[in-house]
């Protein structure tokens, strides 16, 4: 299976050799930076190295056995400490090697660190390779006894948001050089699937890992039978989504394993998956404590932490300065999103790549990790901004990782890349018209009070679901780090949150209840037990079904007739999905030959929307305009958002060439799982 990008240096012998002398040029540069680091030779450089790593090894066990749960409390803080403890130590044994203080040998490490990185990443000779990945092993083999065999495993790999248009595109512009090469070479094909009405993440996973995701409109909706809004990013909620939508076989039943995702797909090892925070019959791997038994990993992740913080803060600025269109503004940018987006490109990221690599030496037969790091950024960025790009040039390099490291895992792997969906960019609704969609029903039904609750903060909820999986499945760092976020915790689940977020819950007095789930709006009236009819919406608010048709900034309104059923309403004209006719123009026109049964499926949930309200969708510029305010935006119909993409081995048959809607998805995986290892549904027991 040719996988991935080879390190230019696969000796190990000569790959110690060259890492040893890295890091003598490293302690050479930063005895010029440093002024209490001293080395009176080249020789003595040499030596020091040698001594520091001898002291890593020997040392560093002991070290981290003691002193790591205060590590895990100082978030690490801890770690980088002990890094110059052993600098400072190695600067007491070798003679022309001067460390003046601790606070000197610190900074060493952390330039250790940099310069390495930076290196290794020149010369690709992958520097976690030896240290890092013989910990893991050795934690693997301690969880599950992996025995060798030639039936392979599949690893997927989730980019989230990513449309197969970008992936193209990128490729041809070197931000994604392995997926490229897998190509090329022709290891694997390149597909594409298209959505569901919904485009978004609770949809799409419920989709792609249990081939069910019914009565989910958007990424938020109106329970009425409750009257609560039900939301994608409340852990609770998406536990008992999940159990409605579960039926036993899902993509990674039978000792699958789930990282970073938002549901299980039935997985028996899990981690930061909000669906399993609470069920303690999974097999938990946090591994947050563990992460730090490496004295590199603590280093390297916070200088790539602070890079990105310093990344986004730069393009920030350069996008204001050269008054590039459409941008968000400091509200949406400043503040504490730097760190949030730090969270999403670079830590989830490598605990997600940690992990998966202690899967495939522990033999997993099957493994499923999203990755948010693009979604994130192409949502306040732009979807084919340098930005975005960049990030998923680094995750594309993270993929060449995980192909390398499975080389020396007991079984062969397979890699299967995804995206859930993509995102459509654009101006918002607010910035092209001055008001949002609530000012708009708002205006259209001015007796009565409507509420709106149209920020998803996405971001906020993978940061919630990692805290809070953490503190409950992690004993040894559990309890430290929940004492950090106590004052944010509410029975248990993490709740952090921007300061001016809006409550997600409906107001007394609200009549009207308006949802945004990208460019897909979705209109509730409070007061009916039922879903309110298009005759009755016309008898009740006269004027507002066809004054939001008639605004440029919508694409169509749905609501449902009692004698028709779905009726898509145009500035022009109408569609009955149902009847399979059309009347003037066609609504539906420019959103795929798929849009009415997209829409014909989605009119019979349970809880659908008394009114479906699609922006519109503008096919020369490829924008859309959405109801948050987001410049990269899915959820809805229109543009890139509905086209994501799976590149797959190329040995792998096909059912489809492209398949419609996330269930379809499922089954072709699934179809995968069964012709490696029978016909249980899913993967062999070890």
């Amino acid at each position: 299976m040719n996988q991935g990008h080879k390190p230019l240096v696969r000796n190990p012998i000569i790959r110690v050799g060259i890492i040893w002398a890295i890091q003598t040029i490293a302690l050479i540069i930063m005895s010029f930076i440093l002024r209490g680091l001293a080395i009176d030779s080249i020789g003595t450089a040499v030596v020091a190295a040698a001594v520091i790593g001898l002291l890593n090894a020997l040392l560093w066990p002991i070290l981290s056995y003691i002193l790591l749960p205060f590590a895990v409390f100082t978030l690490g803080l801890l770690a980088l400490v002990l890094n110059g403890i052993i600098i400072w130590l190695a600067g007491q044994f070798v003679s022309g090697f001067e460390v003046a203080t601790l606070g000197t040998a610190i900074w060493t490490a952390l330039g250790l660190t940099a310069i390495n990185v930076i290196f290794s990443t020149l010369l690709t000779i992958d520097d976690d390779n030896s240290w890092y990945r013989n910990v893991v092993r050795r934690r693997a083999k301690r969880m599950a006894r992996a025995e060798e065999t030639d039936v392979p495993g599949i690893l997927f790999l989730e980019i989230d948001g990513l449309a197969r248009p970008v992936l193209e595109e990128a490729m041809r512009n070197g931000y994604a050089p392995v997926m490229a090469s897998w190509l090329k070479d022709g290891s694997h094909k390149l597909i594409e699937w298209e959505t569901d009405l919904s485009s978004q993440t609770s949809a799409s996973q419920a989709g792609i890992l249990h081939g069910n995701n019914n009565d989910i409109p958007a990424f938020r909706w109106y329970d009425r039978e409750r009257k609560e809004v039900i939301s994608s990013s409340d852990p609770d909620e998406v536990a008992s989504l999940e159990q409605r939508h579960s039926d036993g076989k899902g993509l990674l039943a039978n000792n699958g394993a789930s990282r970073g995702n938002l549901l299980s797909g039935d997985a028996t090892y899990v981690s930061v998956t909000a669906s399993t925070m609470k069920d303690l019959s999974r097999l938990h791997m946090t591994d947050f404590y563990a992460y730090f038994v490496n004295p590199y990993n603590f280093a390297r992740t916070l200088l790539l932490a602070i890079w990105d913080i310093f990344l986004e803060i730069r393009q920030f600025r350069k996008a204001r300065r050269e008054d590039i269109q459409p941008r968000l503004d400091r509200r949406h940018r400043g503040g504490k999103y730097p760190l949030l987006r730090v969270f999403t490109t670079v830590i989830m990221r490598e605990l997600n790549v940690y992990t998966l690599i202690g899967d495939m030496y522990s033999g997993v037969p099957a493994a499923y990790a999203t990755f948010v790091g693009y979604d994130e950024v192409a949502h306040h960025s732009g979807v084919e901004s340098k930005d975005a790009l960049d990030i998923l040039r680094k995750l594309d390099e993270q993929f060449g990782r995980l192909a390398n490291a499975a080389e020396q895992a007991p079984r062969p792997y397979h890699f299967v890349i995804l995206s859930d969906h993509g995102q459509s960019g654009g101006a918002t609704f607010l910035q092209r018209y001055g008001l949002n969609l609530q000012d708009l029903v708002q205006r259209l039904a001015k007796e009565y009070q409507v509420q709106a609750i149209t920020e998803t903060n996405e971001a906020w909820g993978h940061v919630n679901v990692f805290l809070t999986d953490t503190i409950k499945n992690d004993e040894k760092s559990g309890k430290t780090i929940g004492r950090v976020v106590k004052k944010s915790t509410v029975d248990g689940d993490v709740k952090l949150r921007p300061r001016d977020a809006e409550e997600e819950e409906v107001k007394e007095g609200a009549q009207i209840l308006v949802l945004a789930s990208g460019n897909l709006g979705l209109v509730y009236g409070t007061r009916l037990e039922k879903r309110a009819t298009i005759e009755e919406i016309e008898l009740v608010y006269p004027g507002m079904l066809e004054g939001l048709a008639q605004h440029e900034g919508v694409g169509f309104v749905m609501a449902h007739s009692e004698e028709h059923g779905p009726v898509v309403v145009g500035s022009n004209g109408r569609s009955y999905p149902a009847q399979d006719r059309v009347e003037g123009d066609d609504p539906l026109l420019g959103f795929g030959p798929n849009a009415g049964k997209h829409l014909l499926r989605y009119d019979a949930f349970k809880d659908a929307p008394d009114l479906y309200v699609n922006s519109f969708y503008n096919a020369q510029a490829n924008e859309v305009a959405a109801f948050e305010e987001l410049i990269g935006c899915h959820g809805g119909m229109g543009g890139y958002q509905t086209r994501p993409f799976v590149l797959y081995p190329s040995e792998f048959a096909l059912e489809n060439e492209h398949p419609v809607g996330a269930a379809a998805v499922y089954h072709q995986f699934k179809q995968w799982l069964v012709q490696l290892h029978g016909d249980n549904g899913a993967v062999d027991k070890r």
